[in-house]
């Protein structure tokens, strides 16, 4: 009998529209093969079903399940930022609804972001048993152990574990993080479809036709910082950072190239470049392999320097993305986002182009000080930067963000489904400012990309920078429009 089943839910459809098919990039579920190396390491059988990469409905899911009968089975809905699980809760949900329609006697608990952030709500309006409430690390064995030992029905004074009892919502305190990540097994890489993961289309403006292999790979988990909209810290419970040595990074990405064949790599770090020692030492180990990776992470404009931006470099980084988010310093002070004006911006991003490095800017439109003004400002900014690629993103209250508080308290118009917190797809409904509809917002989101994208200088720089294949792949970029019902 298999003991743990975990499903990384799929519904690409739904989230990214007709970006899903090509363009988006398919990463590997970190969270998911994280928990799969624990609980394989203390001996329990487990299988990944990563009903993403194989665009799998929900009944196909329960179906799986059905066959596989696991003691224990696990939805997980969570990424490494914070767009990567509310919205991946409307699959989530019919992939539990499919499952105890066919198989009701399956254990099953919801873990990840969204589920850390809204325990109770989540029990009480999806089909799982159980919700674990933050990293799952020292809950997920304990549970496991009662599910192999059909004791789920007695009491469970388990940390982190949130319990449906008929009406009846019980909950244990969080457990205590976990201050040694190097305790932690590697990600289970083997129970993965690693042929099947491709990067971001923009990593790779280099060589569009070379997306494959690809993986992600963590060197800390949490964040010090807090900025409003963001609500990545739900699962740690508070703002904070735990790094892994350089040693035990270096070890995971030597597998993965070694075994996989990976050049392409993602540090799925919520901000990496931070520590400098920590960051130096990754990077002298990268330069002594010359394994000629193509790296990219997140990086802020207040963190970076001349000598780090080199060494970056020469370890194989060769995109930073920053999260500028907007062009008015009001209005990005409004959320907590940084002390840095838009001056200190501009010297980041040149000294970042000067070291060879490739820049990803994040921009976001409708932070609540937002105007129709402030918002052209941001894609000022974001022209006058001609970052290699840009994100413009609606701005969203996602649980567990302090937007997502303050606009419950406020009454502010939320999305009427999780699907709506998509920035892709069809019901994308972001968060209207004090003076924008969310309708004018996305609209406006929506134009911008547009028309960066489709300047003649940015297609230049990128002719320059990475040849006619980039431009080509971009123009057709152009050619997906996306499907909106509320703009």
């Amino acid at each position: 009998m298999l003991d743990l089943l975990l499903v990384r839910p799929g519904g690409k459809k739904r989230l990214y529209g007709s970006l899903s098919e090509t363009l988006a990039a398919v990463e590997p579920p970190m969270w998911v093969g994280l928990m799969a190396g624990i609980a394989r390491e203390k001996g329990f059988s487990v299988s990944v079903l990563d009903a993403d990469v194989e665009g799998l409905t929900a009944r196909e899911v329960a179906d799986r399940v059905t066959e596989a009968a696991p003691a224990l089975l696990g939805v997980v809905v969570s990424g490494s930022n914070p767009s990567a699980s509310t919205m991946s809760m409307a699959e989530a949900g019919d992939i539990l609804r499919a499952v105890k329609e066919l198989s009701p006697e399956t254990p099953a608990f919801l873990s990840g972001l969204h589920p850390s952030a809204l325990p109770e709500h989540t029990l009480r309006h999806e089909l799982a048993d159980f919700v674990v409430q933050g990293e799952t690390f020292l809950t997920l064995i304990p549970l496991l152990e009662a599910a192999k030992s059909r004791s789920l029905d007695g009491p469970l004074e388990i940390p982190g574990l949130w319990v449906r009892r008929g009406e009846q919502i019980l909950s244990n305190d969080r457990p205590p993080l976990v201050a040694d990540l190097d305790s932690l097994p590697m990600i289970a890489w083997d129970l993965l479809p690693m042929d099947h993961y491709r990067a971001h289309n923009w990593h790779c403006f280099a060589h569009p036709d070379r997306r494959q292999p690809y993986a992600v790979i963590y060197t800390s988990l949490g964040c010090p910082f807090r900025c409003d909209f963001c609500c990545i810290n739900a699962i740690f419970g508070a703002p904070g950072i735990r790094y892994r040595s350089p040693e035990k990074v270096l070890e995971e990405i030597d597998l993965l190239h070694d075994t996989y064949g990976v050049t392409n790599l993602k540090i799925m770090d919520e901000m990496f470049v931070l520590k400098p020692s920590h960051v130096l030492a990754i990077c002298d180990g990268l330069i002594e392999r010359n394994y000629g990776l193509n790296i990219w992470a997140y990086a802020r404009i207040d963190t970076v320097n001349e000598a780090l931006l080199n060494r970056l470099k020469a370890a194989g980084v060769n995109w930073l993305a920053y999260g500028i988010e907007a062009g008015n310093n009001a209005v990005r002070q409004g959320v907590a986002k940084g002390g840095f004006d838009g001056r200190q911006i501009l010297k980041a991003i040149a000294m970042t182009k000067e070291a060879g490095i490739h820049v990803g800017g994040n921009f976001i439109f409708g932070l609540p000080e937002d105007t129709a003004d402030t918002m052209q400002e941001t894609l000022d900014l974001a022209i006058e930067l001609n970052c290699e690629y840009a994100n413009f993103y609606a701005a969203m209250a996602f649980p567990g963000s302090e937007l997502y508080d303050q606009a419950i308290a406020e009454g502010w118009p939320l999305p009427t489904s999780w699907a709506g917190y998509s920035q892709y797809g069809r019901d994308t409904f972001p968060l209207p400012t004090k003076y924008l509809t969310s309708s004018e917002v996305l609209r406006f989101r929506d134009h911008a990309f547009r028309e960066y994208y489709s300047r003649p200088e940015y297609l230049q720089m990128l002719r320059e920078t990475f040849g006619p294949p980039a431009v080509e792949h971009v123009q057709t970029m152009l050619e997906r429009k996306l499907d909106r019902k509320y703009a």
